[in-house]
């Protein structure tokens, strides 16, 4: 005999009501109370990063982010990775095309000799991710080597010496995360941002 299932309904307690109890406790402490509070620790601490590191004029108006790609137009700037999402937030995504794919194969191989053309170098020399999409087609940053092949462009556009250039490259480079996790890179919003910051500096 279950004495527990007689014991429970002599007592006027049926199981359904710590079950309830226990699913309230869950929604509102880790779907309200969890929230709210880790919305707020993050925003004290982080405010720029729990805004979206959002980068404004000089009218506060937002011009973008720091985490997302963006397509610059001008010489006088250093070009973004490409985006299968024409850098569109709302539609962020890769290309999902095999390498194998002919489609992929001819498009790679424009973007290539587009790169050296613009930048005067071999085709052999363009480094892969100028002519690559990433997986969410909104990466903002680039390799040291991408960026590299840009400096003497950006600086005959702005009438500038590469070493200028060259030193707002090498500030905004980042190393491996704690030296261990990644590669080293450089945030092209970031670096244009700069650019522009360098060129208005008294």
């Amino acid at each position: 005999m279950n004495t527990s299932n007689t014991s429970s309904r002599r007592s006027g307690n049926p199981l359904w009501r710590p079950a309830i109890g226990l699913s309230l406790f869950g929604l509102l402490g880790t779907g309200l109370v969890y929230a709210v509070l880790a919305t707020g620790i993050s925003g004290s601490l982080f405010p720029a990063q729990a805004d979206g590191s959002l980068i404004r004029d000089a009218d506060g108006q937002v011009r973008g982010s720091l985490y997302l790609a963006q397509p610059f137009v001008g010489d006088g700037y250093f070009q973004s990775r490409p985006s299968t999402a024409n850098y569109d937030p709302m539609a962020a995504a890769g290309s999902n095309m095999a390498r194998s794919n002919p489609d992929l194969v001819k498009r790679v191989s424009e973007a290539t000799a587009a790169v050296a053309a613009r930048e005067k170098i071999d085709p052999a020399t363009v480094p892969a991710d100028l002519v690559t999409q990433s997986a969410s087609g909104l990466d903002p940053e680039l390799s040291p080597a991408a960026v590299q092949v840009q400096v003497a462009r950006v600086a005959a556009a702005r009438g500038w010496s590469q070493a200028e250039v060259q030193a707002l490259v090498d500030a905004q480079l980042q190393d491996r995360q704690w030296g261990v996790f990644g590669q080293p890179r450089i945030n092209v919003i970031a670096l244009n941002r700069a650019l522009d910051q360098a060129a208005h500096a008294p």
